[in-house]
């Protein structure tokens, strides 16, 4: 049960509108007269109107439990608001949790994290699968719960792998992939092919010290604040658009393993934020970046 304003509401019966389209007058009023008509009540809504791009965007949350209609009509009701103002529209149902795929290497520090909030409770979603191109982790994995397959990675059989991948994902059903320090670079094809978004921790404050071994780099250039980043992969190397980031002051006196110790802790609270916000419906994208309601 959630309880919004004092309104106590079946998760059962919540849904999620998301909207992006060029910024024009009229188009809160419009969407909530459609929600409203129908006998939706609407728990939240937060917006957000980029200027020098002209677009909007819009998350609405609400409960659908007492319709004068039927979901079906109401969701057409959506799509006639959505083409008369050229939206791009995307409705998510609480009752139908994410399905999230893990892909890990050796580094057992934000996958650990995960399945631990998962189990807890606090990531609202599924977790039928750990992917690994190690052995390392099958005990760990395991007694969480989920599959754990391996799949090693060569650069002969990288092709052929990504491909097992995909037919593993799609088995699963899986809604999302999170890179819990996957150290593997995903191929273009594999990111076209997926079928799902792919969400990755770098451990560095992008765009600074992209690629490998950033902790090593911040530290041969001095820095004061080293940071995580967990954005969604591109073909692109780490210029995906990012959904959150976080710092943490270092001085002189930090050795390489220190920045490697304060920065895994950065990495888990990013990612595991950055995995909520997804789950809970909060990200809209666009020309690289990211709008991520509060």
């Amino acid at each position: 049960m959630d309880v919004v304003a004092g309104v106590v509401a079946n998760s059962e019966s919540i849904a999620t509108l998301l909207v992006s389209c060029k910024d024009r007058k009229g188009i809160v009023a419009a969407l909530a007269q459609t929600l409203y008509g129908h006998g939706a009540n609407i728990l939240d809504a937060d917006q957000h109107s980029d200027p020098v791009a002209e677009m909007f965007f819009q998350r609405i949350r609400f409960d659908f439990g007492d319709l004068h209609t039927d979901r079906r009509t109401l969701e057409q009701a959506v799509s006639e608001v959505a083409e008369r103002f050229g939206m791009t529209t995307r409705l998510e149902y609480a009752a139908k949790p994410k399905r999230v795929a893990l892909f890990v290497s050796k580094y057992d520090h934000c996958l650990v994290d995960l399945l631990w909030r998962w189990k807890a409770g606090e990531l609202p979603c599924e977790i039928p699968l750990v992917v690994s191109n190690h052995p390392d982790l099958a005990a760990t994995v395991e007694s969480f719960g989920p599959e754990f397959r391996v799949l090693p990675v060569t650069k002969e059989n990288k092709a052929e792998q990504e491909q097992e991948q995909i037919e593993l994902l799609r088995e699963h059903d899986a809604d999302l992939v999170v890179l819990a320090r996957y150290m593997q670079i995903l191929s273009a094809d594999f990111l076209r092919d997926v079928g799902c978004p792919v969400m990755n921790i770098h451990h560095s404050f992008l765009p600074a010290f992209m690629g490998g071994k950033p902790y090593h780099r911040a530290f041969e250039r001095g820095v004061k604040l080293i940071g995580a980043t967990a954005h969604y992969a591109t073909s692109d190397l780490d210029e995906g658009p990012i959904i959150e980031q976080d710092v943490e002051r270092v001085s002189h006196r930090d050795s390489v393993a220190d920045l490697i110790r304060k920065g895994r802790d950065l990495e888990k609270l990013v990612l595991a934020r950055a995995v909520r916000s997804h789950l809970e419906d909060r990200i809209l994208t666009y020309a690289n970046k990211t709008v991520v309601f509060e």
